[in-house]
């Protein structure tokens, strides 16, 4: 699938869980040692709930005025999610530009690693929770000197992007330092999305906090979509050509580097005026000290993985989505590869939005039940037979094809395709989404819920990076025109070249690992599935910690 067209789970766009709880348990949980075990009845683990302190006056005070009174601390919020999207898009359209510069599906993997960081931020969430500067602010401790990095490295790097894209006459792209940098910007993007989400539930009164996960949604979209989508449609000067200018050009309206500059100075600006002009709420920032509680959370990290259900549960899921790999990681890029625009690839994120918008909603009805996996498991086989589906859409691709480009029934089978989709992956993702949120221990919810989520988005992650890597490797090609040559590797095939050959593919990886993953796909719900179901079965005591004072 198109990183344009971003899945939720372990996707390009906005990771799961990211407008959840930050890793906060010392909000969350009585103080005391908590352990985790199967051996708890839910009615001690009741009877351990401590009643909430009340809230302070100066925030029920605040919380009475309503939203229109902190329209501008939402609006704020907005802009932040907004600007942390940017770095999530500008990340999701390099794979196109490399594969429109013929770049290779193992570079291709290599530089998959970079959407991993949003799934991994689970690593250093408690230390950007606990560390930080009274004096300046719990959360502009972090909040400000990330955004200044991004905007400064952002402007610099503008001026080294181009360099590294290659410039198409023998010099290729450098995907190691495209690599390096861009998992240095998503880093520093789910750093700062760890301390927007953590300050978006004191920015916010008590009865207007559910406007951030909004934020973060509507944020985050439009980011991405400016980063990602807007940026594709400007870069290319085909597209230019065509709906913008009135004399053609032989390059787009912006580069990357352009892009790169502006948002770099938007980062320095807005980063600089939340400095100055927005105070952090000063009654409501711990005033114990916070530090002594890391070591406490990885502990608690570590025993809730220990519990036989949640052991179980995480196995699961990290083998659960290696039947989707090959359609979801492969399948744009091949779709470019066969002369798809990736401009016009982008822009059918577009009418995916009011879909996006609408499945969970639709879904829901379905997974608030008691076992919400029964949806996961019926949509799992329609998922997996729609990659093969895709597999036929590469290989009619270049079949429709004339000089003009496309007819217009091929983008409408293209937009159908990703639609039927969506659907699928909605329904598995909403599912384990109310998994997660009915079997965490509300003593230690949002730790729990991370957890979680972050087990998901890895199972997302690691089969699409070995599913790009695997592309070539499974590949075929023989060297057409010259005698006693190969092309099984890079050396071969420019041996074939200067001997007067081309190398021919006779073998597309790319359809050898679709059917492997729908084998695999179904062989995981047929033998593994029926077992994932069973968790919904578990007592609640299965999934509960223990707390000792």
């Amino acid at each position: 699938m198109s990183p344009a067209i971003a899945a939720k789970e372990g996707g390009r766009q906005r990771r799961a869980g990211s407008h959840h709880h930050y890793l906060d348990v010392r909000s969350e949980a009585p103080p005391g040692l908590v352990l985790c075990g199967d051996g708890l009845p839910g009615g001690e683990a009741e009877a351990l709930l401590l009643p909430p302190p009340p809230p302070p006056p100066e925030a029920s005070s605040r919380g009475a005025r309503g939203c229109r009174a902190e329209l501008g601390s939402i609006l704020l919020l907005l802009v932040l999610y907004v600007l942390q999207g940017i770095p999530l898009g500008l990340a999701g359209s390099v794979p196109l530009i490399l594969q429109s510069k013929s770049a290779s599906y193992t570079d291709q993997a290599f530089f998959s690693f970079v959407f991993w960081p949003f799934s991994l931020k689970l690593l250093w969430a408690p230390l950007v929770d606990a560390v930080y500067l009274r004096s300046f602010g719990r959360r502009k401790s972090w909040l400000v000197p990330t955004q200044y990095i991004l905007g400064l490295f952002m402007i610099y790097m503008s001026t080294q992007v181009d360099l590294l894209l290659g410039d198409g006459e023998g010099r290729g792209p450098n995907v190691v330092a495209l690599t390096g940098t861009f998992f240095f910007f998503e880093f520093l993007a789910a750093t700062q999305d760890i301390a927007v989400d953590g300050w978006a539930l004191t920015m916010l009164s008590r009865e207007n906090v559910g406007y951030a996960s909004t934020c973060n949604s509507v944020g985050q979209t439009a980011g991405y979509f400016l980063g990602n989508v807007l940026f594709l449609a400007l870069e290319s000067a085909s597209f230019c050509n065509k709906y913008l200018r009135f004399q053609p050009q032989p390059q787009g309206i912006v580069t990357l580097s352009d892009f790169l500059f502006f948002w770099g100075t938007v980062f320095l600006i807005t980063t600089t005026l939340v400095a100055l002009l927005k105070k952090e709420n000063k009654e409501l920032t711990p005033t114990k000290e916070e530090t002594k509680g890391i070591t406490d959370t990885y502990r608690l990290l570590f025993s809730i993985i220990k519990m036989p259900a949640v052991l179980t549960f995480c196995l699961l899921i990290l083998t659960a989505k290696v039947g989707f790999s090959a359609a979801d990681a492969v399948t744009g890029l091949k779709l470019v590869e066969e002369g798809v625009p990736k401009e016009h690839l982008a822009l059918l994120a577009v009418p995916m939005v009011p879909l996006q918008i609408i499945l969970p909603l639709i879904i829901s009805k379905y997974t608030a039940g008691p076992q919400p996996l029964n949806t996961f498991y019926k949509a799992m086989p329609f998922r997996l037979l729609l990659g093969l589906e895709f597999a036929f859409l590469v290989w009619w691709t270049p079949k429709v094809k004339h000089e003009g480009g496309f007819p217009v029934y091929y983008y409408v089978v293209v937009l159908l395709s990703y639609a039927l989709h969506q659907i699928t992956l909605y329904s598995m993702y909403v599912a384990v989404m109310a998994f997660n949120a009915k079997v965490s221990d509300p003593l230690i919810g949002g730790t729990y819920m991370t957890l979680l989520n972050t087990v998901s988005n890895l199972g997302g992650n690691w089969p699409s990076t070995v599913a790009l890597w695997l592309v070539d490797p499974l590949t075929v090609k023989e060297c057409a025109g010259a005698q006693e040559q190969t092309c099984g590797t890079t050396v071969a095939a420019e041996l074939c070249t200067k001997a007067g050959g081309s190398c021919v593919t006779t073998l597309d990886g790319y359809y050898v690992e679709s059917v492997i993953c729908v084998i695999l796909g179904f062989g995981w719900w047929f033998l593994l599935g029926p077992k994932f179901k069973r968790l919904q079965d578990e007592g609640q005591s299965s999934w509960k910690c223990k707390r000792t004072n």
